[in-house]
């Protein structure tokens, strides 16, 4: 038999994952806001799974919404659903039109258009400053969550401009504990970062979402009856720093020294899936 492992922020050192049990360093959260010297406002934003011509950015001049929607597909047999981010899906591989999660700009005036690379997972985009007076901290705020609305319960002008929940904060002195919190804008599918299906030969099905990692950074190995994912994700455009994951995936019910080579691995689109044998 193998066996799925308990979903719990891996690193010993408490460092707080927030979305992602598997994140060792590197920024926190799923989405990452800066501004830059010429003030326009930068953001990196977490949609593993998504493929890279699979995401629509829609500014809402009306709203001052910047809204992200995409759909991240079936790529094995054994993958529980779609997941949709921002939930409304109106094609088979792209969401258009959902209200359901934005990124609100709280300025007198609004951006007048943006630029986007999408890679491995992760959207990164640079919005185009038109108003004169940024309020500072940043004009962004986040809001996830049924209708808008902030899923942690608070207000959504009180929300951290870096995607935490205001309580959740990890620099916060006063905070003690692993915290570990869902991926607010999966409208549809899962929305954490590990999915385990036992298979009925004893093996078991495994996908573990690293955003940011290229299918060639990932790496599979098998130690003391643990089968171990390691994936780094570098830096790119604006991003604060490069990231790095490293945890169990699975535990074998023997601790026999398994063959890689037996593991079949799928990397795509900053998820890796693996199919392990039993033993």
């Amino acid at each position: 038999m193998v066996n799925p492992v308990t979903l719990a922020p891996q690193s010993p050192d408490g460092f707080y994952a927030i979305n992602n049990p598997f994140l060792v360093n590197g920024p926190k959260g799923y989405i990452e806001f800066k501004t830059l010297e010429n003030e326009d406002m930068y953001i990196r934003f977490d949609v593993p799974g998504v493929p890279n011509n699979g995401v629509k950015v829609i500014l809402d001049q009306s709203n001052k919404a910047v809204c992200i929607l995409g759909d991240a597909p079936k790529e094995h047999k054994y993958d529980a659903s779609v997941r949709s981010y921002n939930g409304t899906t109106l094609r088979k591989k792209l969401s258009i039109g959902g209200i359901n999660s934005k990124i609100v700009c709280k300025c007198c005036d609004f951006y007048s258009g943006f630029t986007s690379h999408m890679a491995d997972g992760v959207l990164r985009l640079v919005l185009t400053k038109i108003h004169t007076n940024t309020p500072r901290p940043p004009c962004l705020s986040f809001l996830g969550g049924p209708d808008g609305e902030d899923p942690y319960g608070a207000d959504p002008h009180d929300t951290d401009p870096h995607g935490f929940p205001p309580s959740s904060d990890p620099n916060d002195p006063n905070l003690t504990g692993p915290i570990l919190m869902p991926h607010p804008c999966v409208g549809q599918g899962s929305q954490r970062a590990y999915e385990s299906k036992v298979l009925q030969n004893g093996g078991l099905y495994v996908r573990v979402d690293m955003p940011g990692v290229p299918k060639e950074n990932f790496t599979v190995s098998v130690m003391n009856g643990r089968v171990k994912v390691t994936g780094e994700a570098p830096a790119h455009g604006h991003d604060s720093a490069g990231r790095f994951y490293s945890g169990d995936v699975a535990v074998l019910s023997t601790p026999v020294d398994l063959p890689v080579r037996k593991i079949k691995t799928i990397a795509k689109n900053g998820v890796i899936r693996l199919v392990i044998p039993p033993v």
